[in-house]
């Protein structure tokens, strides 16, 4: 790209390869970044706060350094979920009711991808205490790049829409019942939740009960790669060919009553049919959802949704909110969550590889389409709640599990939406569900962004 074309669109690899060898500075591909987001930003609204003054003197700051070989993601710009500190902006919540105040220290997340030589460029939004599938925050619905009259998913609907759109290669968001992976599968792109305690997560009271992971959206498998180590704190891995696997197929749905629809059953027949290619071998493995992991996962969104709030002014939250909050305390208080469920449930879902004699399992990602981009803040909870179900059922019981999940893409829907499948493995299984990732992207190469 030393021709003079924009950087805007390359991945971190190139990035960071091009700021090393001094083909390319910091602060140049940083202020393209800066001009295609204010050209893009109006039309989706992917950020909460756009850091433009101080990004460039960040990137001045890298540009100085006299030692690039040691910065894996040498000013490369990225993005971080508005509910993660960076030092000097409000740690925003989804809204101004739950906005905490101006954070003094960097997450450690952030502290690492600063310390890998990344350029934080900007805040990205997420729904009100990130507690729903849809990204809006009583302000402007986020869009998908793919369809503007599209949810780009949540909770981190604006790290998605900011990476599928091409402003940025790898944003950071986290996950709590799948606020990677699901904006990843509505937005097209690679979206890995590690295992628990793989990466600090050190948000809010707990972490939902040590539910939410820290991770990465990117359009490659190798930034995902690139991204997971900084953010575990490892030195860059190196993906090696997996052995050959048995992988469990299933499109049993956690949530009953919620089936998918016939182009996600086939994005799972040809994942199936791409590890077979891959020389794998596959068979059906439904796992055992039973009835009661769904109460609890209900009753510990909604407990979450309470233990949080209680250092904020909930009257000034949205109608949708304090709904949730009401039935978490009362799941609070009636003892309804318990460590010893979670335990139970994590057991059972390590028990399942075991039992099935397989290595991994391969899922839908969705059941549905991703809903339309709407005001849901100003819709009832009862709305909200089956939007968000419907349409994502699938990744919540690995939160519960802790186990590691990624969501890889896999096509395109018959409306030009992308379409993905989600792949579950053991605990410490990162690198192998993305070498698996990784065979899917050389056998079935996707389109990396939503360009037009």
């Amino acid at each position: 790209m030393s021709d003079g074309t924009s950087w805007v669109g390359a991945t971190a690899k190139q990035i960071s390869r091009a700021v090393r060898r001094g083909d390319v500075s910091a602060t140049q591909v940083v202020a393209e970044t800066l001009e295609q987001i204010a050209i893009s930003e109006p039309s989706l609204d992917a950020f909460r706060v756009v850091r433009a003054g101080e990004a460039l003197a960040e990137a001045e700051k890298v540009d100085d350094q006299e030692d690039l070989a040691n910065l894996p993601l040498a000013g490369v710009p990225v993005a971080v979920k508005e509910n993660t500190a960076v030092a000097g902006l409000p740690t925003w919540g989804g809204s101004a009711a739950a906005r905490g105040p101006v954070a003094e220290v960097d997450h450690e997340v952030v502290r690492r991808l600063r310390g890998a030589g990344a350029i934080v460029v900007g805040v990205t939004r997420m729904p009100e205490m990130g507690l729903w599938a849809v990204t809006d925050d009583g302000d402007v619905p986020t869009r998908n790049p793919w369809d503007r009259d599209r949810t780009p998913g949540g909770s981190s609907g604006g790290s998605a829409a900011a990476v599928a759109a091409g402003l940025v290669p790898i944003a950071q968001g986290n996950d709590g019942l799948g606020s990677i992976r699901i904006p990843a599968a509505c937005c097209g792109l690679v979206g890995l939740k590690p295992g628990r305690g793989v990466i600090p997560a050190e948000l809010g009271l707990d972490g939902w009960f040590g539910l939410v992971e820290n991770g990465v959206l990117t359009t490659t498998v190798a930034d995902a790669v690139l991204g997971f180590s900084v953010l575990a704190g490892r030195e860059p891995a190196k993906l090696v060919e997996p052995p050959k696997l048995r992988v469990g197929i299933s499109t049993r749905s956690p949530v009953v009553g919620v089936r998918p629809d016939e182009p996600n059953r086939e994005a799972v027949a040809t994942a199936s049919k791409l590890l077979v290619q891959a020389g794998h071998d596959t068979v059906t493995a439904d796992p055992r959802y039973p009835t009661s992991l769904g109460l609890r996962v209900l009753a510990t969104w909604f407990a979450s949704a309470y233990r949080e709030s209680r250092q904020l002014d909930v009257s000034k939250l949205q109608p949708r909110t304090r709904q949730h909050i009401r039935l978490g305390k009362w799941a609070w208080k009636a003892g309804l969550v318990k460590q010893a469920h979670r335990d139970a449930w994590r057991a059972a879902s390590i028990k399942f590889f075991a039992d099935h004699n397989v290595d991994l399992l391969v899922t839908p990602a969705l059941a549905a389409a991703p809903p339309p981009a709407e005001q849901y803040s100003t819709g009832s909870w009862r709305k909200n709640m089956q939007v968000s179900m419907q349409y994502a059922p699938y990744a919540a019981p690995w939160n519960v599990a802790g186990l590691p999940a990624i969501v890889v893409p896999i096509g395109v829907r018959p409306d030009g939406l992308p379409l993905t499948v989600q792949i579950i493995g053991p605990p410490e299984s990162e690198l192998l569900l993305l070498a698996v990732a990784g065979q899917f992207e050389v056998l079935n190469p996707w389109q990396r962004h939503a360009f037009g």
